[in-house]
């Protein structure tokens, strides 16, 4: 398998992992939106040469849609490999990738969020720490703030205050996301749907601005989910899984 570095000159044939269909999906179409927008800020999406999810993408620090403080730092948006290409060494060799050319850039090292236990959508804490990354920060009510410095004693990374306890005044559902995960083009308006239909009030609030997701209520900026004030949950939910919610809430 080969690495493919995706810029915005070969952004529109390249397939970019996540949604396996046509550039005329809405997921395909926000993701490459959004990817487009954030080329010149320094980000990277690199992906071997197939039609599955073998990618890893990240950013600097400074333009990373995470409210974290972490100068110096290359951001790991997502590393992800499934399917078949699992167990197969690919998750190594673009986390190399990544090394390699952040020490390049003068990086201080690589942060990423990931969590407690693994859960979907968020970085395996158990290969981080065989890679040697360590805990820089932890936000409720399962985040952590992973780090692999470059050099001993660099500064540790840290979420921001905003973020360390996942809480808004609103009341009912409020739904923050961004469309760094292309999920979220085809599931957002599914549950916007359910809600209006059944007369359940929803804010849908979508940050469209690096520096509205840096100041974001919790970590994970591509999907929160509140209620009443309180975080539910950062899984992008489907149907089904809403109309369980619902009734676990007696709506």
């Amino acid at each position: 398998m080969n690495i493919v570095t995706v810029t915005s000159e070969n952004l529109e044939k390249e397939h970019i992992c996540c949604a396996i269909s046509s550039n005329s999906d809405c997921q395909v179409a926000s993701k490459k939106s959004w990817l487009a927008e954030r080329f010149s800020d320094g980000l990277v999406f690199k992906k071997g040469d197939v039609r599955g999810k073998v990618f890893i993408e990240y950013i600097p620090a400074e333009k990373a849609w995470c409210p974290i403080c972490a100068d110096g730092y290359m951001f790991i948006d997502c590393l992800w490999v499934s399917g078949q290409y699992k167990g197969k060494g690919f998750s190594n060799t673009l986390l190399n990738e990544c090394i390699i050319d952040s020490k390049a850039k003068g990086k201080k090292g690589l942060v990423i969020l990931s969590s407690k236990q693994k859960k979907p959508f968020i970085a395996d804490p158990k290969f981080l720490k065989y890679k040697g990354f360590l805990l820089a920060d932890t936000a409720a009510p399962f985040y952590e703030l992973m780090y692999l410095p470059f050099v001993e004693n660099e500064e540790r990374p840290r979420f921001k205050a905003c973020a360390k306890n996942p809480q808004i005044a609103e009341q009912g559902f409020v739904l923050c996301y961004c469309n760094q995960c292309p999920f979220t083009a085809k599931y957002v308006p599914v549950i916007v749907d359910i809600a209006k239909n059944k007369g359940i009030p929803m804010t849908v609030i979508k940050y469209e601005t690096t520096e509205q997701a840096q100041n974001a209520a919790s970590p994970f900026t591509a999907y929160s989910l509140f209620y009443n004030g309180e975080f539910v949950t950062h899984e992008i939910l489907s149907a089904k899984g809403f109309e369980k919610l619902l009734t676990e809430k007696g709506l």
